[in-house]
C-alpha cells in the first residue's frame, strides 16, 4: 500500500523522486501554497489533503509545538547538513514503508528518520 505525502519546500527533490520511485504519492507544497508560508498554514495543509507531513524543518519534530497526536503524522527527516546521506536515508526509510504502509500507523506519531534509525514519538 502506498503512503500520502505532503513535501514540504525544504525537501530536496531526490527524496520526492525517491518515494515516488517506491510508489508513494507526494504533493508538493508549491502546488498547494506560496513556499514562504508559514509553518501553521504548512502542517494544515496536509491534514486538509489528508497527507502525511514530509520535512526536514526541525521546527516540526518540537513535540511541543506540533504535538503528533493532533496530526496525521509528521515525518522528520534529519540530514545534519549532510546531502551526500540521502540515498541511504531514503533507502531505510523506503524499507520501513515496505513494512509500515498504513496511514493509521502514522496517525498521530512523529518519526525522526535518521542513517541507520527511525525515532518515534507518539505524543
Amino acid at each position: 500500500m502506498k503512503v500520502r505525502f505532503f513535501a514540504d519546500q525544504c525537501v530536496p527533490n531526490e527524496i520526492v523522486w525517491a518515494l515516488r520511485a517506491h510508489g508513494h504519492e507526494v504533493l508538493l507544497l508549491r502546488d498547494h501554497l506560496p513556499i514562504c508560508s508559514p509553518d501553521s498554514i504548512v502542517i494544515a495543509k496536509a491534514q486538509e489533503l489528508g497527507c502525511i507531513l514530509l520535512s526536514l524543518n526541525g521546527d516540526f519534530a518540537d513535540i511541543v509545538r506540533y504535538p503528533p497526536n493532533r496530526y496525521a503524522g509528521i515525518v522528520a527527516i534529519q540530514l545534519h547538513n549532510h546531502p551526500e546521506i540521502i540515498s541511504d536515508v531514503m533507502a531505510f526509510l523506503a524499507s520501513f514503508l515496505e513494512v509500515q504502509s498504513e496511514l493509521e500507523f502514522f496517525c498521530g506519531k512523529l518519526f525522526i528518520v535518521e542513517v541507520h534509525r527511525i525515532r518515534i514519538r507518539p505524543y
